[in-house]
């Protein structure tokens, strides 16, 4: 069931899919209880539906309840905490909550670069994500020295064919081309001046 609701949530089937989301979630919530990480995957999966439907704030509340239930039941450090934790800084990121989104980007990328490595595509991909918060942020040449150690990694792990690489080859191309323009000399000049 869990498949077709993710088909349906592809699709633009919003309601179908959230239906089919709470029978899953519900149903395993009976047969495995409240904190099973099946059960917890599935709150996930519902975290997305939400955002698909544009319901932010009740999006935020299901992924900070799946998160502290995985940091008591799975560990701080446990991959599936984090990509929780990675869920809420993209909350944040959507709403323009760049601070907040930037403090547990960091917090994520460091734990990830300690438990699993910094050359995993999961530390990869907080690596990503800080480079395009510090973007939104204005901090330019910050984002472009961390894209470029991204680009670096994933050409070496996942390869240039990737669609990962390809995506950040190209955001470090923008980023360079606008960081060179007159556009972005004015920007940063007026930005000083504050």
């Amino acid at each position: 069931m869990s498949t077709i609701a993710v088909v349906y949530g592809g699709q633009g089937r919003y309601n179908e899919a959230e239906d089919l989301w709470i029978v899953v979630r519900e149903t395993r919530k009976r047969v495995l209880g409240e904190e099973h990480p099946d059960t917890l995957t599935s709150m996930s999966n519902f975290v997305s539906e939400y955002l698909n439907q544009g319901r932010i704030e009740e999006a935020e509340k299901l992924a900070t309840q799946v998160t502290e239930i995985r940091k008591r039941v799975l560990g701080q450090d446990h991959p599936h905490t984090l990509q929780s934790l990675d869920n809420l800084a993209s909350i944040c990121r959507d709403q323009g909550r760049w601070r907040e989104a930037e403090e547990q980007e960091i917090n994520v990328l460091e734990t990830r670069q300690r438990v699993i490595g910094p050359d995993h595509p999961d530390t990869l991909t907080s690596m990503n994500n800080l480079a395009w918060t510090y973007n939104k942020q204005g901090h330019i040449d910050q984002a472009i020295v961390l894209m470029e150690q991204v680009v670096v990694l994933r050409f070496e792990k996942l390869g240039k064919e990737h669609p990962h690489t390809i995506g950040s080859v190209n955001a470090l191309a923008e980023w360079r081309q606008f960081r060179d323009s007159t556009s972005f000399k004015l920007y940063d000049s007026l930005r000083s001046q504050r």
